[in-house]
């Protein structure tokens, strides 16, 4: 009784006497003092209800107070998603709220340095990157050097992930000279030296800073003496060294993440050392030690895996050592299930795009795997299985934005949807802006700012995704063969698709009737004869100077690509990958030539027409045609200046003479004007200067005032039926496994054109314009900017006024078309008409014959 009259009072005491506040602090002080999962369970439900009740600022800090937490301990459970959004909550809420005004809560320590190494070990680079700038920015405005030091070591830790070594080790270096590190952080910047020493192959420098007196951990000192002797490719060496690691293993502190990655390392060493039993005894152990409630011998279910990169390298080893196909795929599918687990948690088109590498190998070791499997039985189903896989590794992030802008074309009144895609331009126009910052010299505190931008949109299209993908669940990309072939038959196409691997090209061709697969193999010699050939283009000279080679390698890589086998199909559509998105596959050779006129070779233009596209489900895409296509064009031509257009005003007036239109020149041509003007337009049309930008800069095009910047293309709505792109490099970019380039087509790709024509190399500006009209006179008569584009080089190659130096490739094929064959926007208004004119036909000639029918009677 005494009891219970106790426990009655202490709920009265606590329900009438505490305030809100005291109450979100004693439920949290109750959480730690008894951490285990229905403590956590009872946390998280006074959570929700907390949520709801908040409302001051000093309320609010001690809900931050809890979720820091919650979020530390489901990091320690490994649940690494959940402890990034709830790092993530308390991290938006601190700063909404300006909580830092009212006491000295430590947020950094807190919240953003576990945050910042969550986003690290997710693979979550770009908010890795920008967590961790601005804690270190907060903690260089407090003077608080351990924050700004700890900083440091987490910012070499992501470089070094992404194998960014110069960078880690300049940064490691720095901060090793600051005279206020303590002893804990010196031994690992120095660990980090060292690791950055040895992926950089300087094995001299690595083994003097191993011996640092920094280092005191033995198993450290080991761990570096391994990882020095597999570089260097010697195994036993290297075994050696990790058993005398291992033997210190238990007087480590690791966390079970580490553990597991240990003995993945272990498993790697054995594989290398040709030792697949000893291997998978070792996979096993990081197995059970991630998922501890599992003890079969058979792979685990999906459902009992979790969004950590770890589990990727145990089925990748694993599969690498089976000898069953069907059980290596099988494991291979386990990890890319945890890949999109993880993918599923980043926002930026930065992390899904670096971290796509990986799936792109693991990609080329499926299709490897069914194309010998295709080989030995002749079954379809493999080449099937195997498309699959490329498909699914092809400009998979261009594909989502696709998706979710058909999605809202779809529903175009839910709130959702339009929030979301809000979100997704506010995301890339605030990169813009951050990336200008970095190019520039601004202040620190702009950038921190911006950094803070894109972790807010960051976390608010978090919030919004469990909700679209329960109001919308079948978001598959996945496409459908029968699909493919019916849109091929209408086209009277066929599809030629290449994967681009690091050991072969696999070609897959789709007829509308039948499927093959081919395997290239990529040697010294046949990467050579592509780079070669790519180069031929660098400068108008180089074809002129030596026809001859021209002439062997158009022939020699048209073999080469295999594309003698779709020699006699009139329309093809080419998917090209990696190296492949710099061919032009027009300029090719059917046959080997001694002619040096080039009006006279046998190009594969004039025998084929080519449609080029970024991947099968692109070339499928149906959309919504533009209303209006009427043409927008800018000439900002630079008069006067060094980057002078003087054919552009000629390009001009030829659209003027054949299009509506309304143009801007000179001065007009403004960047602003553009970015009002663009959503308006069916056609837009660009003649200036472009560039492919580089690992620093982004692509850009060029109007008379200012660039237009690849990111600031990404924020823009554009519902274009064709975007014309008479300007230099619009197809070039830094190429990136899976993705393609990052050009200002993917750009314009990424806004919304569905058709493109875009340049390759720099181009001369007189045959452009000359390509140009031609190119606009036929468009106009056909609306069919894919046929357009292939009479416009047959007539400027035809054109006897053009000399013969003026008539090399260089001069014309730098154009490729992007999208699709379809019909012109009036064809079906067209077809109508036809059909009432010969109803209209057929009734006069039945009343005609109206009287002698009845006189036959």
């Amino acid at each position: 009784m005494n009891k219970l009259y106790v426990l009655l009072f202490l709920h009265t005491a606590f329900g009438f006497s505490q305030t809100l506040e005291e109450r979100i602090y004693t439920v949290t002080e109750t959480f730690i003092a008894n951490k285990n999962e229905t403590s956590l369970n009872t946390l998280s439900s006074q959570e929700i209800l907390f949520k709801k009740q908040v409302e001051t600022k000093y309320e609010q800090l001690a809900l931050v107070f809890l979720q820091c937490n919650k979020g530390h301990y489901l990091h320690e459970l490994g649940f690494l998603n959940k402890a990034i959004t709830t790092y993530e909550d308390a991290s938006n809420r601190f700063s909404t709220n300006k909580l830092n005004t009212l006491s000295d809560f430590d947020i950094i320590e807190s919240c953003l340095k576990p945050l910042g190494n969550l986003y690290i070990k997710t693979g979550d680079f770009t908010n890795a990157t920008n967590t961790i700038k601005h804690y270190i920015f907060l903690a260089t405005e407090k003077r608080q050097t351990n924050h700004q030091i700890g900083g440091s070591i987490n910012l070499v830790k992501l470089y070094q992930s992404i194998g960014e070594h110069q960078i880690a080790l300049k940064i490691t270096e720095d901060a090793l000279k600051s005279s206020k590190a303590s002893r804990a952080q010196k031994e690992n910047l120095q660990i980090a030296k060292v690791n950055s020493l040895i992926a950089l192959k300087a094995f001299d420098q690595a083994l003097i800073e191993n011996n640092s007196p920094f280092i005191n951990s033995k198993f450290s000192k080991y761990k570096n003496s391994y990882n020095i002797a597999l570089q260097k490719e010697n195994y036993p060496g290297a075994l050696h060294h990790f058993n005398k690691a291992k033997a210190f293993l238990k007087t480590t502190i690791l966390t079970s993440r580490e553990s597991a990655k240990f003995y993945v390392e272990e498993a790697q060493l054995y594989i290398l050392l040709n030792k697949p039993n000893k291997a998978s005894e070792s996979l096993k152990t990081a197995l059970n030690i991630l998922v501890p409630d599992y003890k079969k011998e058979a792979l685990p279910p999906k459902e009992l895996l979790y969004a950590e990169n770890t589990f990727i390298d145990i089925f990748d080893l694993y599969a690498s050592i089976q000898t069953n196909t069907a059980t290596a795929l099988n494991s291979l599918d386990l990890s890319f299930f945890v890949s999109k687990l993880l993918r599923n948690n980043w926002t930026s088109q930065e992390s899904k795009i670096k971290n796509q590498v990986a799936d792109r190998h693991r990609s080329e070791t499926c299709i490897d795997l069914l194309f010998n499997a295709y080989n030995n039985s002749k079954e379809n189903t493999f080449i099937l299985q195997a498309f699959q896989y490329a498909e699914n590794s092809k400009a998979s992030v261009l594909t989502d934005i696709l998706i979710k802008k058909q999605r809202l074309q779809h529903y175009p009144k839910d709130s959702l949807l339009i929030r979301e895609i809000a979100l997704l331009k506010e995301q890339e126009h605030v990169t813009s802006l951050l990336i200008k910052e970095q190019l520039g010299t601004s202040q620190a505190s702009k950038i921190s700012a911006l950094s803070q931008k894109l972790s807010s949109i960051s976390f608010q299209l978090k919030t919004l995704k469990p909700k679209i993908s329960k109001k919308y669940p079948d978001n598959s990309n996945s496409l459908s063969i029968n699909d493919l072939q019916q849109k091929l038959k209408t086209d009277k196409a066929t599809l030629v698709y290449y994967f681009f691997g690091k050991n072969s090209i696999y070609q897959f061709i789709f007829s509308q009737t039948n499927s093959r697969l081919h395997k290239i193999a990529l040697s010294d010699t046949t990467r050579k004869e592509l780079t070669d050939f790519i180069h031929l283009f660098d400068n108008a000279s180089i074809i002129n100077n030596n026809i001859k080679d021209y002439t062997q390698l158009a022939h020699q890589v048209y073999n080469l690509l295999n594309f003698n086998t779709v020699k006699t199909e009139k329309n093809v559509v080419v998917i090209p990958d990696g190296l492949l998105n710099f061919v032009p596959f027009e300029a090719l050779l059917t046959k080997h030539v001694n002619t040096t006129a080039f009006s006279k070779m046998p190009y594969v233009v004039k025998q084929q027409t080519i449609v080029y596209n970024t991947n099968a489900l692109f070339y499928l895409n149906e959309r919504v045609k533009a209303k209006n296509n009427k043409l927008l064009g800018y000439f900002p031509v630079f008069e006067n200046s060094n980057k002078q257009l003087s054919y552009s005003i000629d390009e001009a007036k030829t659209i003027q003479n054949e299009m509506p239109s309304k143009l801007f020149l000179r001065k007009a041509a403004t960047k602003s004007s553009f970015i009002e003007n663009a959503q308006n337009y069916g056609t837009i049309h660009l003649s200036t200067h472009a560039s492919g930008g580089d690992f620093v800069s982004p692509a850009s095009i060029d109007f008379y005032d200012d660039s237009l910047y690849l990111h600031e293309l990404y924020s823009l709505d554009l519902n274009s039926n064709l975007v014309v792109l008479s300007a230099c490099e619009t197809g070039i970019g830094t190429l990136y496994k899976g993705e393609g380039p990052m050009n200002m087509a993917r750009g314009f790709q990424y806004a919304g054109a569905q058709n493109l024509l875009i340049s390759l190399w720099q181009i001369n500006d007189l045959s452009t314009s000359q390509i140009m009209r031609s190119f606009y006179k036929h468009y106009h008569n056909n609306k069919l900017a894919y046929r357009a584009n292939r009479i416009s080089k047959i007539d400027y190659l035809e054109d006897k006024s053009i000399s013969n130096v003026k008539k090399s490739p260089y001069y014309w094929s730098a154009f490729v078309f992007y999208g699709s064959f379809g019909k012109p926007a009036d064809s079906d208004l067209s077809l109508l008409f036809f059909y009432i004119g010969i109803s209209i036909v057929i009734i006069l000639i039945a009343v005609l014959l109206m009287p002698k029918l009845k006189t036959n009677d």
